[in-house]
């Protein structure tokens, strides 16, 4: 078998392979060998129908199935001889398969780029040392106590004011008639202030009580987040259902109690402290994190195939949509599209994909391997992210056995990164104030 290869980048290579006119006429004997056995064609015996004929009925079909079985097979053979790491699927457009002649295709292939050894010596990294301040375990309190709050009616008669709770219906009209982006909605909570709908329908509520109706016009904005209602009027039908106020539980023993897992106020605020301090250990070991790749990146500069960016795309935008569905938002509602979100998330790919091959270049060229005791170790830490048994996470593994490698790769990587911090030189430094910008800043 010959073929070429035509280098169109550092990371794409177009193949053209030729398969021998023996193989493709002992292919094709082989096909209408196994067709004629089985065919019914009706005039003749069972086995008995001429080649001719079968070339008259099934011709396409048979050099479709031949010719899609040749390049498999040679294209297999291709990357074994010339050793290609090939990523993603190859482009290929088969020709039409003639019985008296060589096959020749072309495919076009995406490779792993080749990279040179990493220096993992002397990086000097700085590390951050926040610690949880008593303001952020009161604001966490504070959070945990309006999620106990309870909402009640007032029991005066007044009008809306500033800062109420209400209960609404609503539907917008464009030009008099309903509109789906503004469909009817009843019964509505929102804080007046806050704008959940448009402020302009929070002023248009204060001072009016509850039971009553009124039309509230709403402008929106040329710039607004939904494209859809970017720009226009929308006459808004609004009937105040009731005003409420929120009733807040004491920060004590009782509301920790409430909350059904601790025993006072000191072993909630124990448990902020270290949910805190956790959260700071990420961030501590993202920030480390992200200055080794930077070093990494800055030793030699490569390309990256086009296939995995999109794979990495992919997923980047299904979680995005994941957060948006677990907030009860839509794109469409932030006047989002898939085109809109890979366009946002693509240098994110790109870095993430640069990333991967960074680490799997360093995971060879040190040798490094997953032992029993990281690979217990592993699943015991993914088993307290998902609050689950150790047990569980094995047997999932073990029903799904072609994820493991993706999972000890990824351990790999950790193991990659956890090498290099341990070879650097590390500073500890005091988190820097946060200073206001310059707006807002009094004269």
């Amino acid at each position: 078998m010959n073929f070429s290869v035509e280098d169109q980048s550092p990371v794409k290579k177009k193949l053209t392979i030729e398969v021998p006119k023996e193989d493709v006429v002992r292919e094709l004997d082989s096909a209408y060998k196994d067709l004629k056995k089985n065919a019914k064609v009706k005039g003749f015996r069972p086995g008995k129908t001429p080649r001719s004929v079968l070339e008259r009925m099934f011709g396409k079909d048979v050099r479709a199935d031949v010719s899609g079985r040749l390049i498999q097979e040679s294209f297999i053979e291709v990357l074994q001889e010339s050793k290609m790491n090939v990523v993603g699927t190859p482009e290929i457009d088969p020709p039409e398969l003639k019985a008296d002649e060589a096959y020749s295709f072309v495919a076009t292939v995406e490779v792993q780029p080749e990279l040179e050894p990493f220096n993992l010596d002397g990086f000097e990294l700085k590390k951050t040392m926040y610690q949880a301040t008593d303001e952020e375990v009161e604001a966490q309190l504070q959070m945990l106590q309006n999620n106990l709050a309870r909402m009640v009616p007032i029991e005066e008669e007044r009008p809306v004011a500033d800062g109420d709770y209400v209960t609404v219906d609503y539907e917008g009209l464009k030009d008099g008639k309903p509109f789906a982006e503004t469909q009817r909605t009843e019964n509505f909570n929102m804080k007046i202030g806050d704008g959940l709908i448009h402020p302009d329908v929070d002023a248009g509520l204060i001072g009016i009580k509850a039971g009553e109706e009124k039309e509230i016009t709403v402008n929106f904005a040329d710039d607004y987040f939904n494209e859809k209602l970017a720009g226009l009027t929308v006459a808004f039908h609004v009937t105040l259902k009731d005003i409420r106020e929120q009733h807040l539980p004491e920060i004590d023993d009782e509301m920790a109690k409430r909350l059904g897992q601790f025993e006072s106020l000191e072993d909630l605020k124990t448990k902020i402290n270290e949910n805190l301090s956790m959260g700071y250990g990420k961030r501590q070991e993202q920030e480390l994190n992200e200055q080794v790749f930077e070093a990494l990146l800055g030793q030699q500069e490569f390309e990256v195939p086009e296939s995995l960016v999109a794979q990495e795309l992919e997923i980047i935008v299904n979680e995005a949509k994941q957060k948006f569905a677990y907030h009860n938002t839509s794109m469409e509602e932030l006047g989002l599209d898939d085109a809109g979100l890979q366009e946002k998330y693509r240098e994110t790919a790109v870095n993430q994909v640069r990333r991967h091959m960074i680490l799997g270049k360093i995971i060879s060229q040190e040798s490094l391997e997953v032992s029993d005791e990281q690979l217990e170790n592993g699943y015991q830490e993914m088993a307290d992210s998902f609050n689950q048994p150790a047990d569980v996470i094995k047997q999932f593994y073990a029903q799904n056995p072609d994820r493991i490698d993706v999972f000890k790769h990824a351990l790999l990587e950790k193991q990659a990164m956890a090498l290099i911090i341990d070879r650097s030189s590390i500073t500890e430094v005091e988190p820097e104030l946060e200073t206001p910008a310059e707006d807002d800043k009094s004269e």
